[in-house]
């Protein structure tokens, strides 16, 4: 192995010879280069090989490839890249099609490897490592359409583009992004026919002898892609999604018609209206589509404000129409829900127009009753719903929209939230009995959001003694995990509502009531540090509980316990080696090596 290494570190010394004689580099740095040298390359020979060292080779090699770039521009000296640049370039390449070779499945490798080929290396040698990648990763359509992307893009070879894109069709016949992908490119390489076309015409060259096929120029062959596409790939979302596309190119409006709606009845078939009429999202498609039409085509434009806001509600209306029809035609939860998106997207549309605003408003009450009439409201529409009458200060509908919505989903906890805040909101004297209801109807292990609901409720309007009263009520009900939170909260209010001394007996009661959050045991500690009188023997009484629990995993908390023992008035600094010893002990794996690094800090006086 010695020998392979030597023959290799040989084999740099021309470029470093180089190097050194045009000055970009010392003959003591040179040294540095070949020790560094020699080091990566007995890692990548010996027997067990591992990836990680490959990186670290190719890492080194690319890093040495930036500062000689950087250095030539310094002193503006561009000769001698064919024997110092090329040469390096050509030897990462080996390393990498080792490493290719060995970790085929690498994923992450290749694409690495592609990277440095773009940066660095020719496009031929970039499409060798794109041929050889898909030969392995075949069942990956990202890294088709990425190869066939460069190839149309970077190489400017749409022959080639459209070769990967059949040969990755033969291997995933149904998949939409594909197709979307194809869909695209032809209709690229057709805008840049056309472009190239116009160009000659203005310089008044003859086109004649040129290969401009007409119908190429027409847009047949994305025409072609998406008859066959539709064919295969089911549904209106794939279907809109090749008439997005269609609408970025102006020259495509004869295809954007035919895949919206062909008004020749021989290729009707194929139209998304007449292929998905039942679908909520081509109706939804033709809605919106009322908001790019002008109500008088090719007329001018208005003028003013309040002219532009007519025309804005009379494309709204037009939308509504469709929709209108859309429900009465396919009745379903689904096609309501994209109405009523609509009309919500529309109302939070900033407009100045009072009229446009108020329009709006109404709009999207009615959506919402005729739905809720219909019984095919979904449940975050029903929260919606009672947000924009609270929001409008409409009190009496929320509340009547709200116990729709429990009687509809009675084991919904937001449902019973909403109902709750509409009663909070309206100052009403059933909110007790309404947390009681919801409570007899909910399972306990969600019923979290609506304890702690009830809790700050009860703050603003009760007694300490029916908030504390509510909080132990909350604790007996929710165990595991979920009480964390809880415990949090009654600490926070204990504090807020009865100082410190307060805090410390709900501390105190709360002790052995596991589980508990790392927070829990921070917030007493902040609360006693904000005492006038900050008594050192209850912090390490705080500091210890705490690392009962959690001495094993947090290290921040060894750290500020020595902190504490340095910094504090009656802190024992002789006490820090102990601490320090106890978590060492405990703490285990990354979490004994942060508190180190931090330890180390700290007593360098850099934390």
């Amino acid at each position: 192995m010695a020998e392979i290494i030597q023959e290799r570190i040989e084999d740099r010394l021309p470029e470093l010879e180089q190097l050194e004689r045009i000055g970009l580099f010392s003959h003591a740095e040179i040294k540095a280069i070949i020790k560094k040298a020699s080091d990566l390359e007995y890692k990548i020979q010996r027997r067990a090989l591992f990836k990680e060292d490959f990186i670290n080779y190719v890492q080194y090699e690319i890093n040495l490839l930036e500062l000689i770039q950087r250095r030539r521009t310094r002193i503006g000296y561009s000769f001698k890249k064919d024997e110092i640049e090329n040469s390096i370039v050509h030897r990462v390449q080996g390393v990498f099609r080792r490493a290719s070779a060995k970790w085929k499945d690498d994923v992450q490798l290749w694409l690495s490897y592609i990277v440095f080929c773009k940066k660095w290396a020719t496009k031929a040698q970039l499409s060798k490592v794109f041929s050889a990648m898909l030969a392995i990763h075949s069942n990956k359509p990202a890294l088709w359409i990425m190869a066939a992307k460069w190839e149309m893009e970077d190489r400017l070879s749409s022959e080639s583009a459209r070769q990967l894109f059949l040969r990755a069709l033969r291997f995933h016949p149904e998949c939409p992004k594909l197709y979307q992908e194809y869909f695209r490119m032809e209709l690229m390489h057709t805008e840049k026919l056309r472009k190239e076309k116009e160009e000659f015409e203005k310089a008044k060259m003859d086109v004649g002898n040129l290969d401009y096929p007409e119908e190429i120029l027409k847009g047949e062959l994305a025409r072609i892609i998406y008859k066959n596409s539709v064919n295969i790939i089911k549904g209106a979302e794939f279907h809109v999604s090749l008439l997005t596309i269609a609408q970025l190119f102006d020259f495509a409006k004869d295809l954007q018609r035919e895949i919206y709606d062909e008004a020749d009845a021989s290729e009707l078939l194929f139209s998304l209206q007449a292929l998905h009429t039942d679908d909520p999202l081509t109706w939804d498609y033709v809605a919106r589509r009322e908001l790019e039409i002008e109500s008088q085509p090719g007329g001018e434009q208005p003028a003013t404000k309040q002219a532009r806001a007519v025309e804005v509600g009379r494309k709204e209306e037009r939308c509504c129409a469709v929709y209108e029809e859309a429900v009465k035609t396919l009745p379903t939860e689904a096609m309501w829900k994209c109405y009523i998106t609509f009309c919500l997207e529309r109302f939070t549309k900033k407009t100045s127009s009072q009229f446009l605003r108020e329009k709006r408003l109404e709009r999207t009450m009615m959506a919402f009753r005729k739905a809720h009439e219909l019984r095919l409201l979904p449940e975050f529409q029903y929260k919606q719903w009672i947000e924009l009458l609270l929001h409008h200060n409409f009190l009496k509908e929320a509340l009547e929209v709200a116990v729709a919505g429990t009687e509809s989903f009675r084991d919904s906890v937001t449902m019973w939230q909403m109902k709750l805040q509409v009663l909070i909101d309206s100052e009403s004297p059933d909110v007790a009995v309404l947390f009681e209801e919801a409570f007899a109807h909910l399972k306990a292990q969600i019923c979290l959001p609506l304890w702690i609901s009830w809790a700050e409720w009860s703050e603003g309007a009760k007694s300490q003694e029916d908030t504390e009263a509510i909080f132990k009520k909350a604790l007996s009900a929710v165990k595991g995990a979920d009480s964390v939170t809880l415990k949090d909260k009654y600490l926070d209010w204990a504090y807020r509502s009865g100082g410190y001394k307060k805090a410390r007996a709900v501390f105190k009661s709360l002790q052995e009531s596991r589980p508990f959050s790392v927070d829990f045991f921070r917030k007493i500690i902040q609360f006693e540090k904000e005492q006038e009188s900050c008594k050192m023997v209850n912090l390490r009484e705080y500091y210890e509980r705490a690392l009962r629990e959690f001495g094993s995993v947090d290290s921040d908390l060894w750290m500020d316990y020595i902190k504490e023992e340095l910094n504090h008035p009656l802190g024992r600094p002789e006490n820090c080696g102990q601490i320090y010893w106890r978590a060492m002990k405990m703490l285990q794996g990354e979490s004994a090596e942060a508190f180190v690094a931090k330890h180390a800090m700290h007593q360098a006086g850099h934390l």
